[in-house]
């Protein structure tokens, strides 16, 4: 046709479209013009759509939300579509008599009333009739429209959107299901609805479940179901238990490293790593809580017989199993819904359909956690290589089966009669092993009841015979409870007797505070003794009552010319002392009470620090006390809850990491015990639901404290931080510092004169105690009286001037040591100033090193050779090769500094009573000889050794772990052979599997007797892991040994198991759970070496800088199935080091998701979905890079969703393109499902993905 069409007054079309094609080629710039301006309209035009329909359906007054996407008026007017219906059934069914049942609050629901105005009055039967069919008709089309909307994937998807992001309105719509539920069996218009119905039922569930949503798996959804995660089991049937729980057993053994308190209660950390691992694993809470005692039981005997020396011991160690654990048990349990208990009487029946979903209408109904531990306990009797008591608890435990023995035996005879007590337990001498003493625990806490005593095989018929045949003793605090006053004997066995009961502990609590002072002193000597160290049962209690005794009120009655904590004097010296041994202060801080009570403290040291001394204050209990000795007692102690001598070189490397417990200062301890008052009102842990039965005084430690309170400790604090920082700067002649400095160097010169100790410095002399008023041939009078701080602050400017008088030659350095060693007979607080001085002038390196030669100072050279032996055979069993250091001959050289604080603390005496200098000490002087060069350690150990011979094992392990901060390839190696012992591997990969791998092998079994201490590599690391400088070395090296042993597990697999696979599918099940357990191992270490420090490095370096590396050449070409191995295995050590970190689903920790680890996880988030757009280069392999993607995003749908609601919508947006390129649709909307709210638009924009 040769005529074009036209309108009048325009041009032709085709002319039209020649003309607008020519003027969008010339005009770049008013293409961008009339897009953008398109834009605009566009935009106007959704907005008025999306006002227009929350408007008609009041989609922000009903949900609570300003509706701003498309997406998000879409979504909920589906949903409120959905309600509608069902409410519309509701009305046309006429349920008029249960209108006032029917559930309220979600748009969609109208009134009956309002839908009949044209029904009333009415005389036309045949209206009302087809009314009637019409409304019956309505209704099942509306069930029958329901039906296919939820069993369609863009339903079920919607369904779910809603389910995730807004539950509380989900729970409306089960409800009305409910309600139809209940109703159907009564109304006959609901019989033709039954099956629809059901179907309907099926499909909302189905929806909930995530059953149908992946319609193909390829290898890597294979490896992360979203369905199940059943495809990588965890529990081997193999062995009882799987090293997946590893995890338990690094954490419980890295509590015991006595050179870190832990700040937080060890009871809430364990809380959420169990919740964080059966999540992980997948396990039953059977399996979970007999993975738990094991962990605990391999910790007992792993040091049951451990080497002597300042370090935590037994007492620890059964601390965790039989006081920690059963509390963390209870933290878990506390929200436990038995089903079977007796509902309230005003409680509806549960449906048919509440049960089906499984969780219940509000998330109530859940599978008893208790039937399972009352299973895992019974399980434990398999396991009795474990069961075996050491030696110290085998009377505890005895009495713990003679005492199930006689529940037996008075329920077999009821005419007997029930005795006074339990056996004693010089009465049963077998039957007792640490199963009873768990069930002990467990029965103490309510966690079960005492028909534990009938299981099978729990007490055998021999105790039981013996123990109607053996009298009972009466325990002394039975005798104590009737009202027996307090005699020297039976405070001694109070003494030595744990306490049974809390009212036991508050009795003597209410003494400590109300009695004579003798009666004071004994007391409080009670508390701290075996109630403290062994009431496994009640040790939470005994733990805060004794650091409210530190707190004590104002006495009626007090003399108004002193302070009224010297009332107290006799009752705080017992609870000081009772208090400092190592393990005491351990277990205090096991239980979470470091910042408590190190605030307790303060206010002892700023009064008793302000007092002038006595000489000679002697006690009606015959014990000395002086104003110096207890304000050293409690100085020494609050010292040691923080690192003061660290140098200013370790302070500026590992400052920020205070939760793990580097880089703690008074003021941050102080913040914690502050921060724990608001929320103990609120939601109180169970050792803080304790009874304030300290005749209800109103204690300072209630209220908020900080260090302006205490001025005088806040000046020594200060003076110490800037001695650590820089040198001492001169002061002027005739200060009031200056003065007390000369009298304290006049006063070491006038040792000299007088011709002080005679004893050779080669050997370690004897010494006094300390505490003592005088010494030699010293007058009293001679020495500088003063209070405690105006000695502090001048000790610092006296040892300058010491140091430098030794240095010339001025002062002898037996001379030195014996003033040294005066002061701190005279005043042990000294100590620490010594320390504190010594320590950073050690780290500055200003001073000449002396020769350790025997004559001037002592020599090391008797016993060097056997140390540097032992310690390379330590080195060595842990598969650790060090250089060696070739010996020519020439004396040991140590710096000034260093060889006058090893000469002093070597004249200390191995007595408990001055256990509490020791444990100041031995940490500072290790840390200190961690400083100087290398071979000033063995130097340091081998006088120790040769001092006391029997701590010959552990000094030598001390001095094997130096090695780790000085070499860089030692870590290497260390981590190296802990993976190796763990897979049980020797020598490669490719050497066949040995019977001593798993957990057993990283950290051995039972303590060795004789020989050399406990050498497995995992040990090892946990005790050096602080001491490590590069500490970030430790991340690229777990992130290389990881992916290495991933790759291989895929070869070690086809070798061991190729016989019995039958399918590709079981060869990468078993393969990805070796993986898994790699991963997990990694992780643990990972955690255990710099917790949230190395994770937040884990997630913005190591991982991106692995992905990003070009790939190192290798020997022998790497299948695909090793790399989707190895993508598997990393994206499970970032799901695992985050998990550990920051909580686990939808329990973020208290102390771990910060704002940090929000920044961070939105950080990676970040850089994955760069690299899926294109704009990084990646240097990893593209099957690794895949698998990794895929199973990290699988993983955080799966196990932390909350993590997505911390990614920003537009990194979302290309992370979910990315996946739909991969044909992983379903991926990508699930994880769209769970961005949250503001994300809904999102999920809209991908139905179009769907099939």
């Amino acid at each position: 046709m040769s005529s074009r069409f036209s309108l009048p007054g325009y041009y032709p079309i085709d002319s039209l479209s020649q003309r607008l094609t020519s003027y969008f080629l010339n005009s770049s710039a008013d293409i961008y013009f009339l897009m953008k301006l398109f834009r605009l309209m566009l935009a106007k035009t959704i907005c008025r759509i999306i006002k227009s329909v929350d408007a008609a359906m009041q989609l922000s007054q009903a949900y609570e939300l300003h509706i701003t996407e498309l997406g998000h008026a879409y979504v909920l007017f589906f949903f409120s579509t959905v309600v509608g219906l069902i409410d519309s059934t509701v009305d046309d069914w006429e349920y008029q008599n249960t209108t006032k049942d029917r559930p309220s609050g979600i748009p969609g629901s109208m009134d009956l009333q309002k839908m009949d105005v044209d029904l009333k009055g009415t005389q036309n039967d045949k209206r009302v009739e087809r009314r009637d069919w019409m409304r019956r008709t309505n209704s099942l089309m509306a069930l029958e429209v329901l039906e296919k909307i939820s069993e369609s994937k863009k339903g079920a998807t919607l369904l779910r959107v809603i389910h995730l992001n807004m539950p509380e309105k989900f729970d409306g719509l089960l409800k009305r299901l409910c309600f139809h539920e209940t109703c159907k069996m009564t109304s006959p218009n609901l019989i033709a609805a039954k099956q629809i119905f059901i179907k309907l039922s099926t499909n909302i569930q189905r929806s909930l479940a995530f059953e149908g949503q992946l319609s193909q798996r390829t290898v890597t959804e294979m490896l992360v179901d979203i369905e199940s995660c059943n495809f990588v089991p965890c529990w081997n049937s193999k062995s009882a238990l799987p090293a997946c729980w590893v995890l338990f057993d690094i954490y419980m053994e890295s509590t015991m490293d006595p050179k870190q308190l832990p700040i937080t209660s060890a009871v809430d950390i364990l809380t959420e790593t169990v919740i964080t691992l059966q999540v992980l694993n997948q396990a039953s809470w059977q399996e979970t809580f007999l993975a738990l005692w094991v962990s605990g039981l391999r910790l007992v005997q792993r040091e049951r017989d451990p080497p002597e020396g300042p370090i935590p011991h037994l007492e620890a160690r059964l601390c965790v199993l039989l006081s920690i654990v059963p509390l963390a048990i209870a933290n878990i349990l506390k929200d436990d819904v038995i089903v079977n208990s007796s509902p309230p009487q005003d409680a509806k029946p549960l449906t048919e359909m509440e049960l089906k979903y499984g969780h219940g209408v509000n998330g109530k109904i859940r599978t008893p956690k208790r039937d399972d531990l009352i299973l895992a306990l019974q399980s434990l009797g398999q396991f009795s290589s474990l069961l075996c008591p050491p030696e110290s608890v085998l009377d505890a435990a005895n009495r713990a089966a003679a005492k199930a023995a006689d529940v037996i035996s008075l329920s077999k005879n009821t005419n007997d009669s029930k005795g006074s007590d339990c056996p004693s337990g010089s009465s049963v001498k077998a039957g007792g092993n640490m199963r009873h003493l768990i069930v002990e625990a467990c029965i103490a806490r309510n966690l079960i009841d005492a028909s534990a005593y009938f299981w099978p095989d729990y007490v055998s018929a021999s105790v039981i015979s013996l123990s109607d045949a053996t009298p009972k003793e009466m325990s002394p605090w039975s005798v104590f409870m009737e009202g027996a006053p307090l005699t020297e004997s039976l405070i001694s066995s109070l003494i030595a007797t744990p306490a049974t009961s809390l009212a036991e502990i508050k009795k003597v609590s209410r003494i400590a505070l109300n009695g004579s002072e003798e009666e004071k002193s004994a007391a409080a000597k009670i508390l701290c003794g075996a109630s403290l160290s062994c009431g496994w049962n009640i040790q939470e209690h005994v733990v805060n009552f004794v650091v409210k005794l530190l707190s004590p009120p104002l006495l009626p009655g007090h003399d108004e010319s002193q302070n009224y904590l010297m009332d107290h004097m006799p009752m705080l010296s017992a609870v000081l002392f009772g208090v400092s041994p190592i393990e005491t202060v351990h277990i205090l801080s096991l239980h979470g009470a470091v910042p408590e009570f190190a605030a307790a403290l303060m206010p002892l040291c700023e009064v008793f620090g302000s007092l002038n001394p006595a000489l000679n204050n002697q006690s009606k209990t015959g014990d000395q006390l002086s104003v110096y000795r207890v304000f050293s007692a409690a100085f020494l102690v609050l010292l040691r809850l923080w690192k003061f001598y660290r140098p200013a070189i370790e302070r500026g490397l590992k400052e920020g990491d205070g939760a793990i417990g580097v880089g703690l200062t008074l003021e941050y301890l102080l913040l914690l015990r502050n921060r724990r008052f608001p929320s103990a009102t609120v939601n109180p842990s169970p050792q803080d639901k304790m009874p304030m039965d300290l005749d209800q005084f109103d204690s300072p430690s209630d209220k908020p404290i900080y260090i302006d309170f205490f001025p005088k400790l806040r000046a020594w604090y200060c003076q110490n931080k800037i001695c650590v920082a820089s040198p001492l700067s001169g002061l002027c002649t005739g200060n009031s510092v200056h003065q007390v400095a000369n009298r304290i160097i006049s006063t070491v010169y006038s040792k000299m004169t007088m011709g002080g100790p005679s004893s050779d410095n080669s050997a370690a002399s004897s010494g006094t105690s300390c505490g003592s008023s005088s010494t030699g041939g010293e007058e009293p009078s001679e020495r500088p009286l003063l209070p405690a701080w105006e000695l502090l602050e001048a000790i610092p400017f006296a040892l300058e001037s010491l140091l430098t008088a030794c240095a010339y030659g001025k002062l002898s350095s037996r001379h030195l040591t014996t003033g040294l060693r005066d002061l701190v007979d005279f005043f042990p607080a000294s100590l620490a100033a010594i320390i504190s001085y010594f320590s950073a002038e050690i780290t500055r390196g200003v001073w000449k090193l002396v020769p350790m030669n025997g004559t001037d100072w002592p020599s090391p050279a008797q016993i060097l050779p056997k140390v540097e032996s032992d310690m390379k055979g330590i080195l060595a069993a842990a598969g650790v090769n060090v250089p060696s250091y070739p010996s020519d001959g020439s004396t040991s050289m140590l710096p000034l500094p260093m060889a006058a604080l090893v000469s002093l603390t070597i004249t200390f005496k191995l007595d408990r009573n001055i256990e509490y200098l020791l444990a100041v000490a031995g940490p500072a002087l290790e840390n200190c000889a961690t400083g100087c060069s290398w071979p000033s350690m063995p130097t340091i150990s081998s006088l120790w050794a040769q001092k006391i011979q029997r701590w010959h094992k552990y000094i030598v392990y001390s001095c094997s772990r130096s090695v780790f901060r000085q070499s860089k390839g030692a870590v290497t190696q260390l981590l190296r052979s802990c993976f190796t012992s763990f897979l049980g591997i020797r020598n490669g990969p490719d050497s066949p599997l040995t019977s001593q791998g798993s957990i057993n092998g990283l950290l051995g079994h039972i303590s060795p007797q004789g020989g050399l201490p406990n050498s497995a590599p995992g040990l090892l690391f946990l005790r050096s892991c602080r001491l490590i400088q590069d500490v970030e070395q430790v991340n690229d090296v777990i992130v290389g040994l990881v992916a290495e042993f991933a790759r291989d597990s895929v070869d070690l697999s086809a070798k061991t198991t190729s016989t019995r696979l039958r399918s590709a599918h079981s060869s990468l099940s078993i393969t990805a759970a070796r993986a898994k357990e790699v991963s997990s191992l990694g992780a643990s270490l990972l955690c255990a070496a710099g917790g949230p420090r190395l994770v937040y490095e884990l997630y913005r370096r190591t991982i991106p800088t692995w992905l990003l590396s070009a790939e190192e050449v290798k020997l022998k070409e790497v299948s695909s199935a090793s790399r989707i191995i190895e993508g598997y295995a990393m994206a499970y050590l970032m799901l695992q080091c985050g998990a550990c970190t920051w909580g686990i689903k939808d329990r973020p920790l208290s102390w771990g998701f910060s704002s940090q680890a929000t920044r961070v996880v939105a950080a990676h988030m970040d850089f994955l979905a760069g690299v899926l757009e294109g704009n990084v280069l990646l240097g990893c392999h593209p099957v690794t890079w895949k698998t990794y993607v895929s199973c990290l995003l699988g993983f955080i749908v799966n196990f932390n969703p909350v993590w997505v609601r911390e990614v920003r919508k537009e990194t979302l947006r290309k992370l979910a393109c990315g996946l739909r390129k991969w044909h992983k649709s379903e991926l990508a909307l699930s994880l769209l499902e769970r961005a949250g709210i503001q994300a809904m638009d999102l999920v809209a924009e991908s139905l179009s993905s769907i099939g």
